[in-house]
């Protein structure tokens, strides 16, 4: 019988649901910031956060499932004995990723993280300015999982909206347009709204640069909430001191925690957040992630192909 460590904050309910999906093993629940070098190192399949150097003398490890979208240092060499399977949490953000992009998109739109600084000075008046998302054209680049329930939202607010993704597919309904990354820059000046959900990968690296910055509106908006590499943030605060863009919004920045000295943190139409997008800080996640590794394990029991498998090749 194989075990399974779960070093994720798992409830009753979530017990249940585990435990329904496969009888044929071992379900062993621990806490991450407890468990012993040798519960992870007799394990056949861990789901969650072991220290990365306890998995190198796990001579059973067969596949360890992250808890999280990217893999860290666990795609790194050396650190999983070699032909352990590593999958990621892919498909269990995207509500809370998106519900925060909308919450930022709000604030800039209608000025509330203003309205809040002029409340702490004890001062009353309404700005002249305010934007709607009604009628305007968002582009997402990166319409998986984040960038597809960020696309719901904003179609439901009247946008048009359009995606980017490296792998084409039939649209859904929540897209008016789908294309490939060789339209970036076609698609970026047609945008109020840009919404990135990217992951990290050398592909991806600076995609928003000081080129590709000025050939966005001058009134867009920019949300960042997939990997902070992404963007090359010098450009980024140059574009927005000079007032090129209406604002930008960060939850993922190139280096973590944001350094004192940064640019950034002294920019006014600029929100940031500490890289809590996602997390299991709203219920909804943490039951899509149990429901993932639930369907995962009973495939991994049945021999049967897994989802959100890492691809070194893709880097994701």
């Amino acid at each position: 019988m194989k075990t399974v460590l779960v070093l994720i904050p798992v409830q009753e309910k979530h017990k249940k649901i585990l435990e329904s999906a496969t009888p044929t093993v071992k379900l062993v629940y621990e806490n991450p910031k407890t468990v012993s070098a040798v519960q992870v190192q007799t394990s056949e399949i861990i789901m969650g956060y072991p220290q990365p150097d306890l998995l190198k003398d796990s001579q059973k490890l067969e596949w360890l499932q992250l808890q999280s979208a990217g893999v860290g240092p666990y795609a790194k060499e050396g650190v999983l004995p070699k032909g352990v399977i590593l999958t990621t949490a892919i498909g269990s953000y995207g509500v809370a990723i998106a519900e925060n992009m909308l919450g930022v998109l709000l604030e800039l739109y209608k000025n509330l993280h203003t309205y809040r600084d002029l409340q702490a000075e004890k001062k009353w008046f309404p700005l002249e300015k305010a934007k709607a998302i009604y009628n305007s054209t968002a582009l997402i680049i990166g319409a998986g999982d984040a960038g597809g329930e960020f696309a719901k939202l904003l179609k439901a607010f009247g946008a048009y909206v359009i995606g980017i993704k490296r792998t084409l597919s039939s649209k859904p309904d929540y897209f008016d347009e789908i294309h490939e990354p060789d339209k970036l820059d076609i698609l970026l000046p047609k945008a109020d709204i840009v919404g990135m959900c990217l992951p990290g990968t050398e592909q991806t690296k600076k995609i928003i640069n000081e080129r590709t910055l000025n050939i966005m509106k001058p009134d867009a908006v920019l949300i960042n909430a997939g990997r902070g590499s992404c963007i090359d943030e010098d450009a980024l605060c140059s574009a927005l001191e000079k007032g090129h863009l209406y604002g930008a919004a960060l939850d993922v920045f190139s280096t973590e925690p944001l350094p004192m000295e940064s640019r950034l943190w002294k920019i006014k139409n600029l929100i940031l957040t500490p890289h809590i997008f996602g997390g299991l800080r709203i219920s909804e996640t943490l039951d899509r992630m149990v429901n993932l590794f639930a369907k995962n394990l009973a495939a991994y029991i049945e021999g049967k192909p897994l989802v959100s498998v890492y691809d070194p090749a893709r880097g994701y």
